[in-house]
């Protein structure tokens, strides 16, 4: 189980880039148009700097929704190793049967 503060970071992190989204995509939008002129693309660049750091998608990680783990994430499943392991064992996924040899 990770720790309540890492989730806790990373919740809000996912809140920011929400809330965001529109405003840094219209700004990239702006600096990446090379037939604007060279001052609004550099004054579209100095907006995006001042907004949050965590507001930028690249500073998501993919954790656990069960337990929070940051580590042998599955994106399809949105869980991890463990977690799928556990639920399998418990047979709370259809179809799924744990190993043994």
């Amino acid at each position: 189980m990770a720790k309540k503060s890492m989730i806790a970071r990373e919740v809000k992190r996912e809140k920011l880039v929400k809330q965001y989204a529109e405003k840094r995509a219209a700004l990239k939008a702006i600096i990446n148009d090379k037939e604007k002129p060279v001052e609004e693309r550099f004054k579209a660049t100095l907006e995006l700097a001042k907004l949050p750091r965590n507001s930028s998608a690249t500073r998501l990680h993919n954790r656990c929704q069960l337990t929070g783990r940051p580590h042998a994430y599955y994106r399809k499943l949105k869980i991890s190793r463990i977690a799928l392991r556990d639920l399998g064992s418990n047979g709370e996924i259809p179809g799924m049967v744990k190993s043994s040899w």
